[in-house]
Parts: C-alpha cells; structure tokens; sequence
C-alpha cells in the first residue's frame, strides 16, 4: 500500500505545472474532455508499465544501495526541474488523427522523457514492485490532469502555477533527503 500511495502522491505533485498537464489542458479545450481524459489514461498506463518495468530491471543489475542513492538524487533533481517548469512547445498541434488518437499519441511521446516517467522509473526501482507502483503512477497522473482541466478550463480559473510549483518542488527535494538518509548513513556506519 505505501508503494501504491507513494506513487499517487509524487505523480500528482511531479505533474502539476508539467507540460502534459498543460497538454491536457489544452486539448480539453479542443476536444470533449471525457475523450481527453480516456486518452490521457491509455497513454499513461502505457507509458508508465513501460517505466515501471524498466525501474524493476535496474534492480536486478544494480545493487539496491545504489539504486536508493540514485532514486533520492532523482527526486532532489525533479525539485529543481519543477521550480523550472515546462511549456508546451506545439505538442498539442503535432498530429491530426481523431481526437482520442490525437491524444493518446501526443500525450505518450510528451510524457517520453518526462519528469513523471522518470519518477516513475525511480519509484518502481525504489519500491522494487510493478503493479502497485503502475497503478499508482497512473492514478496520480489522471487525478492531476484532472483536476488541471477543471480548474483550468471548465472553471476558467487560473491555478496558483508559482505556490503549486514550489510545493512541489519542496515535497520532492524533502523525499530526496529524506531518502538519501537512510542509504548514506546507514552505509557510513557500516564502513566505520
């Protein structure tokens, strides 16, 4: 369960003020925002089965010490690239299928790459667990994304981009710390 809520927790944090949650954003203003929503979940759980996936091997050919290390790194690091933040760079107007396709493509190939799959990398390494670790991610990206095109479209409200921004930079670099502790100390201790 912690794996599952972990997961939920760092993809909802990582995804706001992300270029796929800007994505989104703009595609519900172009398309029905069920259909928005189903293609944002299909590319999702795609993508991040494939993350998960890729997190679970490094396990087995890197001794979890490093692997922790690593994953804490990773964390202080999506810190600082979400104080950063993303913009749309035309993603939104790449592809002219139907509106699902449109989406799922467009949202899979943005989210190649991106912070929320290497997060997602780093947790399935961390936890050493796919299913729950798949799920998690996934829900923290629709809750994310949904909530970015209610509040940003359907209620034509603007969303505190700077305080989110920070929040979640901060939740990120604490998780970083508060990784690295254990690994780095407990690893000091038994070279002593």
């Amino acid at each position: 369960m912690t794996a599952f809520l972990t997961s939920v927790a760092i993809v909802f944090l990582a995804e706001m003020g992300d270029k796929t949650q800007l994505l989104a954003m703009a595609f519900a203003s172009r398309f029905r925002w069920q259909i928005v929503l189903l293609g944002v979940f299909v590319a999702t759980a795609a993508n991040h089965l494939f993350a998960v996936y890729v997190g679970n091997y490094l396990t087995s050919i890197i001794p979890l010490h490093y692997i922790k290390i690593g994953a804490a790194i990773s964390f202080i690091i999506f810190g600082l690239w979400t104080i950063k933040g993303d913009t749309l760079e035309g993603e939104d107007k790449k592809f002219n299928f139907n509106p699902f396709w449109t989406v799922v493509v467009a949202f899979f190939l943005a989210e190649m790459g991106d912070k929320t799959q290497l997060a997602t990398v780093a947790l399935a390494a961390e936890f050493n667990t796919i299913v729950p670790v798949w799920i998690g991610t996934t829900t923290g990206m629709i809750i994310s994304d949904a909530v970015g095109i209610i509040v940003g479209i359907v209620l034509q409200k603007k969303i505190p981009q700077r305080q989110v921004k920070w929040f979640a930079a901060m939740v990120f670099i604490a998780f970083g710390l508060w990784g690295l502790y254990d690994p780095v100390v407990n690893g000091l201790l038994k070279k002593s």
